[in-house]
């Protein structure tokens, strides 16, 4: 289990999919709050403390990168991992090019989220003295 801050968000525009990551992240032991759109992201809860976003890439109306540069430019973006059923080599260069921290194809296993967001979470941690 993570310690400390372990508060995850995922930003997931289907119900079933959104529930499934909740559930997954919420088992392995990170405090999962689940959102349908980047925009009930913002105005809910992008001001909490937040250790990690996993956001679809594909969303209705702000794409996951617009979420992204929208966290970027209130100086508080956490970091972020971009899921989705569209996989390409351009979209995921362009993930790392917007200062993504990992990109994941969809379907993916629920252990591969979980080290994902481990990883990123852990990278982002500050030192203890």
């Amino acid at each position: 289990m993570i310690t400390g801050r372990n508060k995850v968000v995922v930003v997931e525009d289907d119900a079933s999919m959104r529930q499934a990551l909740q559930r997954v992240l919420d088992v392995a032991g990170f405090s999962c709050t689940a959102y349908e759109s980047a925009e009930a992201f913002l105005t809910g809860g992008a001001d909490e403390d937040v250790a990690c976003v996993v956001s679809d890439l594909n969303l209705p109306v702000m794409s996951g990168f617009d979420l992204l540069a929208e966290l970027q430019s209130r100086g508080s973006a956490p970091p972020f991992i971009v899921i989705t059923a569209h996989d390409a080599p351009a979209l995921r260069a362009e993930a790392v090019c917007r200062g993504a921290g990992a990109y994941l194809a969809k379907p993916f296993a629920g252990t591969e989220l979980i080290e994902t967001v481990k990883v990123a979470i852990t990278r982002t941690k500050p030192a203890e003295s």
